[in-house]
């Protein structure tokens, strides 16, 4: 098994995306969203195949669900991979709007 990359998740809300990105700048990953009203609206998830199977996705998805959660928003989980990880994770169910 191969060890777990270290990985920052920030926000680019000019391209609408949560990014995961490696310590050496390399975008792993991106958790896309529409932002209206409150409302973040995760649409697709997107993992290269070099960085799956190494907790990017699962880092990505945590990471995504905490920053929107600290700006006291809710979410709406289109994306079947973000649904999946809120079903598993039920402490983040709380965020989800309607």
């Amino acid at each position: 098994m191969t060890d777990t990359p270290a990985v920052t998740v920030r926000d680019d809300p000019e391209r609408g995306v949560f990014l995961a990105v490696l310590d050496d700048g390399t975008e792993a990953g991106g958790a896309y969203y529409r932002h209206a009203d409150g409302v973040v609206t995760f649409t697709h998830t997107e993992v290269p195949s070099d960085y799956e199977g190494q907790g990017v996705g699962s880092t990505l998805a945590r990471g995504a669900l905490d920053a929107v959660r600290e700006r006291g928003e809710r979410v709406v989980a289109e994306c079947p991979f973000i649904k999946a990880y809120v079903e598993r994770h039920p402490e983040y169910q709380d965020l989800l709007a309607g």
